[in-house]
C-alpha cells in the first residue's frame, strides 16, 4: 500500500476535498453525454433503461457487504482506494464494446465500484473531521463543486470534439480519481483535543429498528424524489417552452444553491436535531415539487431550483448526522451504505412510479411527487415520536447522543 503521506503539506481535509472533487466531477461529466452516446451507438430506450438500472439494482444486494469490509479494515483508506483503481480500470473497457450488452457489462462494472465508494468516504470524511474538530460540511462542499464545474465543462468540450472524445473523457477522469485516491489521508489515525467522538451501535441489527428505519425511508424518499427531477426536469421544462440556453443555468443554479449551503453550514449553528431538518427539507421539497405542477415562469423556476440548498443540502446533511448520532466508527461505512441501499431503492420506485404519472397525467405528476416528499416527513415523524432525540441506551455500554443539532 502506498504511503498516506504523499501530500503532506496538505492538510487531510484538504485532500479529501481534493478526492470527492473528482469523485462528483467525473458523475457530473459522465451524466452530461452519456445517453447521447448510447443513442449514437443504437441503443434503445428501454435498454437505456436497463443500462442505467442494473448498477443501481445489484448494488442494493452488495453496498452493505462492502461497507461491512470497510469498517474492518485498519482504515477506510485501502478499500477507498481498491474501489477507485477498479472504477478506474474498467472503464478502458469500453473502447472495446459497441453492442447492448457488452456496454451493460462494462458499465455495470464501472458504476458499481464507483457508487460503492460514496458512502463510504461520506463516513470516512465525517468520522475525520469530527475527531479533528473540523466541519465536514465545507470538505463535502468540493464534491458539489466539482460536480458542477465538470458538467458545464463537459458540454462544450463534447460539442467541440465530438462524440468520439466521451469515452477518453470518462476513462481520464476515472483514472484521475484512482490516482487522487493514493493522497487521501488515513482517517481513523488523526486525532485532535477538540475533537467530538460519538459513542454509538457497534453491531447494525442493534439500530435497524422501526425508528431508525423510518428516518433512512423518509430520507429515501426525499432523495429519491431528486432523481425523478433529474431525469424528468429538462423535459418539463421544453415541453413548458422554456428556451434550451436557459436550462443549463437552471441546472447550475440548483448545484450553486446546494454548495453554498454546504459552504456555510457550521456558521448557522443551527440547533435543532438532524431528524427534525430532514422533515423540514421533506416539506420544503413537497411545496417545491408542487409548485412545478403549476408551469411558473422562468423567475419563479430559478427561485425554485435556489430551494435545491434546503431540499437536498439540509436533509443530506440531516441525515449523515443521523446515521453517525446512533452508530459507532465501528460501523460508519455499513451504516451510511445500508441508508444509501435504501436510497437507491427508493429512487427506482420514485423513478417508475413518476414515469407512469407523467404519463397518465403530465404536469400534474409533479403535485404527487410533492405528495410524496410530504409522506416522507411523515415517516420521520412517526419516527421521533417512537424515539424522541434524547440520550438512549443503544447496546451493551453503549450510549449516543441522539439528534444533537449538527
Amino acid at each position: 500500500m502506498p504511503s498516506p503521506d504523499i501530500a503532506p503539506r496538505l492538510s487531510p481535509e484538504l485532500r479529501a476535498a481534493i478526492y470527492h472533487f473528482s469523485v462528483f466531477g467525473t458523475n457530473g461529466a459522465i451524466s452530461v453525454y452519456f445517453g447521447i452516446w448510447l443513442v449514437n451507438r443504437g441503443i434503445g430506450p428501454d435498454e437505456i433503461g436497463i443500462i442505467n438500472a442494473a448498477p443501481v439494482l445489484l448494488m442494493l444486494a452488495l453496498n452493505v457487504f462492502v461497507g461491512r469490509i470497510a469498517d474492518r479494515a485498519s482504515d477506510w483508506r485501502g478499500v477507498i482506494i481498491a474501489l477507485s483503481l477498479i472504477a478506474g480500470a474498467v472503464p478502458v473497457g469500453l473502447f472495446f464494446v459497441s453492442g447492448f450488452w457488452g456496454i451493460l457489462l462494462i458499465w455495470t462494472l464501472c458504476i458499481m465500484p464507483a457508487f460503492a465508494l460514496v458512502p463510504i468516504i461520506d463516513a470516512a470524511t465525517l468520522r475525520m473531521t469530527e475527531r479533528r474538530g473540523t466541519d465536514f460540511s465545507t470538505v463535502r462542499a468540493w464534491g458539489t463543486v466539482g460536480f458542477m464545474v465538470a458538467s458545464i465543462a463537459a458540454g462544450p468540450i463534447l460539442g467541440w470534439l465530438g462524440d468520439a472524445a466521451f469515452v477518453p473523457l470518462f476513462v481520464a477522469l476515472a483514472l484521475g480519481r484512482a490516482l487522487l485516491a493514493f493522497q487521501l489521508p488515513r482517517f481513523r489515525t488523526e486525532r485532535a483535543a477538540t475533537a467530538v467522538v460519538r459513542a454509538g451501535a457497534t453491531r447494525l441489527g442493534q439500530v435497524v429498528k422501526p425508528w431508525f428505519v423510518l428516518t433512512l425511508l423518509g430520507l429515501g424518499i426525499l432523495y429519491s424524489t431528486h432523481g425523478a427531477l433529474g431525469a424528468f426536469g429538462a423535459l418539463q421544462w421544453s415541453r413548458q417552452g422554456i428556451p434550451e440556453g436557459l436550462i443549463g443555468p437552471l441546472i447550475g443554479t440548483m448545484a450553486a444553491a446546494e454548495a453554498a449551503m454546504m459552504f456555510v453550514w457550521k456558521r448557522l449553528n443551527l440547533k435543532v436535531s438532524a431528524r427534525n431538518l430532514i422533515i423540514f427539507a421533506c416539506l420544503v421539497a413537497a411545496a417545491r415539487w408542487t409548485a412545478m405542477a403549476f408551469l411558473p415562469p422562468i423567475w419563479v423556476l430559478f427561485a425554485l431550483q435556489m430551494l435545491h440548498s434546503i431540499t437536498f443540502a439540509v436533509g443530506y446533511l440531516g441525515g449523515i448526522y443521523f446515521i453517525a448520532n446512533w452508530t459507532s466508527e465501528e460501523i460508519a461505512a455499513e451504516a451510511q451504505g445500508f441508508s444509501f441501499v435504501l436510497q437507491q431503492g427508493m429512487s427506482v420506485v420514485a423513478l417508475i412510479g413518476f414515469g407512469w404519472f407523467y404519463g397518465a397525467i403530465g404536469q400534474w405528476a409533479w403535485a404527487v411527487l410533492g405528495l410524496y416528499s410530504a409522506v416522507g416527513a411523515l415517516l420521520v415523524l412517526v419516527s421521533l415520536r417512537l424515539r424522541p432525540p434524547s440520550p438512549r441506551p443503544i447496546g451493551q455500554d453503549q450510549r449516543a447522543v441522539a439528534d444533537p443539532a449538527p
